[in-house]
């Protein structure tokens, strides 16, 4: 056990998600936050949370790749030990991942498969399964008849991002991690954190505030993210299907009573205003055309937030000025998170990473 003092800005998902392993290791936490810990105007919050490693590896690199398989081995470990504390249970399901197009999209799958094909290591190949339409509809039967096969990328998964989160709020309270809601970190210096009101000393300073940190390490940019949230009962899908199209890559995830979590716009834009008309439009027709059903699906948000990346889209852990910054997770924030706060967890605590924390 430590008694260090350890001040994290930001508290979505990399800076929530450290506080509380810290926490679990005896330090004394304090997190501070430019909104409250409810928000949902943010990428944590946005994001889809499904957990591919083998299918963003065809937009990715061996880097991400590795950090999304060790964070597989830690995810269901981590939700089982976020439930001892008696909180509520966080949605999580591994069954895999259907990767189908539209017989005129066939070109964008097959291209997809071959990437896949030609970055995955030859121990992994064995989760990517070609399905003719009769395999593809005993996976999947809500898509029976609707497509003439597809990849089953085994092993994949997904969770409930808003339980996650919530769950983690609870533990961290009752842990006793001091929150600092709805206040705004003006910048980090080694040992202080430096509020508008405040200056507060802490033995060691992280800044996880995403697309909030440009100030203090510049080359971190915004990439908008849209999605769509809807509830329809007429649909039943067993896991995460991604629908291949020239121009957009649709995924949609399946989460608790009927509800759906759809999005594939990716801009190079800074912009936090509201969900445009188009993605708006190209989701919800893609949405109806992965299945008609979809047609009387209940819209149940439109949002759209920032998510941070640096140049080599990689997630980043490093020590600049005297603060520590874990920062990049880019559209594989749930997919490495994991295994990146796991690294950060161990640098601070000066374990080996071989231990749990």
């Amino acid at each position: 056990m430590t008694s260090l003092h350890i001040g994290i800005a930001g508290a979505g998902l990399a800076g929530r998600t450290l506080a509380w392993r810290l926490l679990r290791a005896g330090c004394r936490v304090s997190l501070f936050d430019s909104r409250p810990r409810a928000a949902l105007d943010t990428a944590s919050m946005t994001a889809a949370a499904m957990l591919s490693p083998l299918a963003e590896l065809a937009v990715s690199d061996d880097a991400v790749f590795a950090l999304g398989q060790r964070s597989m081995v830690l995810w269901p470990r981590w939700i089982d030990e976020l439930a001892e504390g008696g909180g509520a249970p966080v949605y999580f399901r591994q069954k895999g991942t259907l990767v189908v197009a539209h017989a005129p999209d066939q070109s964008s799958l097959e291209h997809f498969t071959r990437l896949l094909q030609h970055k995955l290591p030859e121990s992994c190949r064995a989760q990517v399964h070609t399905l003719d339409a009769a395999a593809l509809a005993a996976q999947e039967p809500a898509l029976a008849g609707r497509f003439g096969g597809g990849l089953f990328l085994d092993s994949e998964g997904q969770l409930a991002n808003d339980q996650w989160m919530a769950a983690l709020a609870v533990e961290i309270d009752r842990l006793g991690g001091q929150w600092h809601e709805s206040q705004a970190v003006e910048r980090l210096e080694e040992g202080r954190i430096v509020c508008a009101d405040a200056t507060h000393a802490v033995d060691v300073a992280v800044d996880a505030r995403g697309v909030g940190s440009k100030a203090q390490w510049p080359e971190v940019r915004g990439v908008r993210g849209e999605v769509l949230r809807v509830e329809c009962h007429g649909v039943t899908l067993q896991r995460p299907v991604r629908l291949m199209h020239p121009r957009y890559a649709l995924y949609v995830a399946p989460r608790p009573d009927h509800q759906f979590v759809v999005g594939a716009t990716e801009l190079e834009s800074e912009d936090t205003g509201p969900v445009t008309l188009r993605s708006t439009l190209e989701l919800g027709s893609a949405l109806y055309s992965l299945h008609p059903a979809f047609g009387e699906a209940r819209v149940l948000r439109l949002s759209a937030a920032l998510r941070p990346a640096l140049d080599d889209h990689r997630p980043a852990v490093v020590l600049r000025g005297g603060v520590w910054h874990i920062n990049g997770l880019y559209r594989h924030g749930y997919l490495c998170a994991p295994a990146v706060v796991d690294e950060l967890a161990h640098k601070l605590l000066g374990t080996d990473s071989t231990e749990a924390t």
